[in-house]
């Protein structure tokens, strides 16, 4: 078997590829360049049957959800509840960051049933077995982490975050450039921690044709995590974000050497002007890898509606060069999401994506559109709910409301303007 890149490098259209170029209503051989260049990627492991999906330029901005236990709180049906919901919403991936429970249990029964892409941080397994067993961080076998990696990949994880850019290197420039809020990703967390305590360098850096190796017999795309990523508006874009990219720059052209596929991910929190210039910095320095971020969140003052941040910074990073936006949640920086978080961080990530698809001129993005605006100028009510992105809610609030069965709304009625503007159009011109 060979992985995506490798087939597209040869020359070859996999029926993945010709999937997805349907599905993007894009040229399968177009698509197959993007692959062979690297700028597209298509994350299905061997042992992962489902309807493949790409993420990269040119295609549209996909979504993903998080989700998984925790040491707190640990239900496998809530979590599996939890990414029906989020599939239902039009998540194209979700993530399984459990750290609590029967971890490899949890992975395979949602590897099981999922119908999209699904990705994993493997450090956070190897550290929730850890302490677990009442061990200090310290105390993490990389050949643990290894055989971690390789077991996700063999059991059909499509795409892995490996913090392989927090290196001796890159963290030597936070020491003299104070953060506010430090490192504030978990697996980037806990490596420099190792690193220090150790006083070695980081094994996923050091090791990395280990990980090529394995990612390449199991067609498993690497996910570059951003372990310096800024966790406060403050921090963004400071020299130890910067410094990791540098890496992770060097490590998207040792795995395409290979012939494994690789993303990248970014920030985080971000101000608002600061966005377009880390998207395109990253797109340079990467080589036009697919891009991955959390967010970004363009203030950090607001708690409980940081869906609502996350999409303001989506629409702006994906606008500018991100492929791929992690959904944010109301329970972000509070607590485990709920169900109903879910469904609303899916539906707002939905929204920053399609905004910039329409901008970006995706295909099929500005149909949907004019057919949504066609509908509304007909009062075909619908058709309004079909092309809405959540056509539950549409149909909710209308039949809800006391104009349930007529052709207007409750914030108009009989004024509506559309309606009087239809009407007066058939009495003729002034």
């Amino acid at each position: 078997m060979k992985t995506q890149l490798q087939y597209a490098r040869n020359g070859e259209i996999t029926p993945e590829m010709r999937s997805v170029a349907a599905v993007e209503n894009v040229e399968p051989e177009w698509l197959r360049k993007e692959i062979a260049d690297g700028r597209v990627v298509i994350p299905k492991n061997i042992h992962h049957h489902f309807e493949a999906r790409a993420i990269g330029g040119g295609l549209s901005t996909k979504v993903n959800a998080n989700l998984g236990t925790s040491e707190k709180h640990c239900n496998l049906r809530e979590e599996l509840d939890k990414m029906e919901i989020a599939i239902q919403y039009g998540a194209d991936a979700i993530m399984d960051l459990s750290t609590g429970g029967d971890l490899r249990k949890i992975l395979q029964e949602i590897l099981k049933v999922s119908s999209v892409m699904v990705g994993t941080v493997p450090i956070y397994s190897v550290a929730t077995r850890l302490l677990a067993e009442g061990k200090a961080v310290a105390q993490l076998d990389p050949e643990e982490l290894f055989k971690e990696i390789e077991f996700q990949a063999e059991a059909g994880v499509d795409f892995m975050t490996l913090h392989c850019g927090v290196t001796r290197s890159s963290l030597s420039f936070l020491q003299n450039d104070e953060r506010v809020c430090g490192i504030v990703s978990r697996g980037g967390a806990i490596l420099k921690r190792w690193m220090v305590e150790n006083n070695a360098e980081n094994p996923l850096y050091e090791q990395y044709d280990r990980i090529l190796d394995i990612c390449e017999k199991h067609d498993v795309t690497i996910s570059l995590g951003d372990g310096l990523r800024p966790g406060a508006g403050a921090d963004a874009t400071d020299r130890g974000q910067i410094a990791e990219l540098l890496i992770l720059g060097e490590l998207v052209d040792r795995a395409r050497n290979r012939g494994v596929q690789v993303m990248v991910e970014g920030p985080g929190h971000m101000p608002f002007d600061q966005i377009e210039t880390n998207m395109r910095l990253m797109k340079r320095i990467c080589h036009e890898a697919p891009f991955y971020v959390l967010g970004p969140l363009t203030t950090d003052s607001a708690p409980g509606y940081d869906h609502i941040v996350g999409a303001i910074g989506g629409t702006v990073a994906a606008i500018h060069g991100a492929d791929f936006l992690c959904y944010v949640t109301p329970a972000e920086h509070l607590c485990l999401p709920n169900s109903e978080d879910v469904r609303n961080g899916v539906i707002a990530s939905k929204i920053a994506a399609h905004s910039a698809d329409l901008v970006n001129k995706v295909n099929g993005a500005s149909e949907r559109d004019f057919t949504m605006s066609k509908a509304r100028r007909d009062l075909d009510w619908e058709t309004m709910y079909q092309q809405a992105l959540d056509p539950e809610m549409a149909r909710k609030r209308k039949q809800e409301s006391e104009s349930h069965d007529e052709d207007h709304c409750t914030m108009c009625g009989n004024l509506c303007a559309v309606k009087n503007d239809k009407e007066s159009a058939t009495i003729g011109c002034l």
